[in-house]
């Protein structure tokens, strides 16, 4: 009786479908330069960082790793320099510390045990060497950032696994002697995640869930490890999968939070320090192919030469069809202009 009164209710009401979400439109900006293409084919490049030579902007450097090789060095026109093998790079970041430039990379290649790569940036050389793989602890490592505490110049790498755990670790790098990795703290997102960034100026460590939204924690290992919500995918201005993170700095707070809207191939920018929705682009529109599924972002601001005045962001290329993927390289300034930005 019960389920013929339901089938006679529904049956006299009209169904409703609700609306698609669309998402918001985005201006191409065309790529100033693309790396050559890694060697190995399918799935491979994913994500980018950068090293500004300060003497001479526009010889500095891009890193990216191919997570099935290893990791490449190139310069600003995109030719590969170096390259140094290693099983299952994933994120990379790197800071200079001490006269060094170090990067750090998580390292996938035992998926029950994470891991951290360390290398030295030879910047003469230009070039990669590494300094050891280090354990961190159960779990697949997935993303990784680094942070450099401003009151003593500590070094502190983020390790987001594949569960959405991230680990807290200090890098200690005492002179002539072996690093030492050490999990200082852990926090938890619920669902998968990756790209992850640090606000050095002020503390503070951006997530991205890949099929929820974008959070924030302070970076302190001493503060509390809740996160705070900054904005969901929504499938208009971002998503799904949110991916790589990157943070250009204006002034002492402010600048613009960038993400990989890697569902439509774009990039959804968000002001600092409110974290406002500020727009979105996508890369392409030149004579250079555009980016599309993209993984890891980089970006600093300040000049990289007269092709890069204001700034650089890397952006890695999900189908360089018909070779394999690559970075492709863009003016923050090409940015800002699509945008409309101050």
């Amino acid at each position: 009786m019960r389920a013929a009164f339901l089938a006679l209710l529904l049956g006299g009401c009209a169904v409703t479908s609700s609306p698609v979400a669309m998402p918001v439109a985005a201006p191409m900006v065309a790529a100033v330069a693309e790396t050559d293409p890694v060697d190995t084919a399918a799935d491979a490049a994913d994500d980018p960082a950068i090293w500004r030579n300060r003497r001479n902007p526009a010889a500095s450097l891009v890193i990216g790793t191919d997570k099935k090789a290893g990791i490449h060095v190139y310069d600003l026109s995109g030719k590969r320099l170096s390259f140094t093998p290693a099983a299952r790079l994933n994120n990379v970041d790197l800071r200079e510390i001490g006269g060094r430039v170090i990067a750090v990379a998580s390292d996938r290649a035992d998926e029950a045990q994470a891991h951290v790569a360390l290398f030295t940036l030879d910047t003469v050389a230009r070039r990669l060497v590494p300094m050891g793989r280090f354990p961190v602890g159960a779990g697949e490592a997935y993303g990784m950032c680094l942070w450099t505490r401003k009151a003593d110049k500590a070094l502190f790498g983020f390790v987001v696994m594949k569960d959405g755990r991230i680990d807290q670790v200090a890098i200690d790098l005492p002179p002539g002697k072996p690093p030492v990795v050490r999990t200082v703290r852990s926090m938890k997102l619920g669902t998968q995640s990756e790209g992850c960034v640090v606000d050095d100026r002020t503390a503070t460590l951006y997530v991205a869930e890949e099929d929820v939204g974008l959070w924030r924690f302070d970076a302190d290992p001493a503060a509390p490890t809740t996160p705070t919500p900054i904005t969901k995918v929504d499938g208009t201005t971002l998503v799904a999968d949110a991916e790589g993170l990157a943070i250009a700095p204006e002034g002492r707070r402010g600048g613009y939070l960038v993400v990989s809207s890697q569902g439509d191939n774009a990039y959804s920018l968000y002001r600092l320090p409110d974290l406002s929705y500020a727009g979105r682009f996508r890369i392409g529109g030149g004579t250079i192919d555009g980016t599309s599924d993209t993984d890891g972002i980089e970006l600093i601001a300040g000049n990289f030469g007269p092709r890069f005045p204001q700034g650089l962001m890397v952006a890695q290329d999900g189908d360089n069809a018909p070779e394999t993927q690559n970075f492709k390289l863009v003016s923050w300034r090409d940015v800002k202009r699509a945008l409309r930005l101050r």
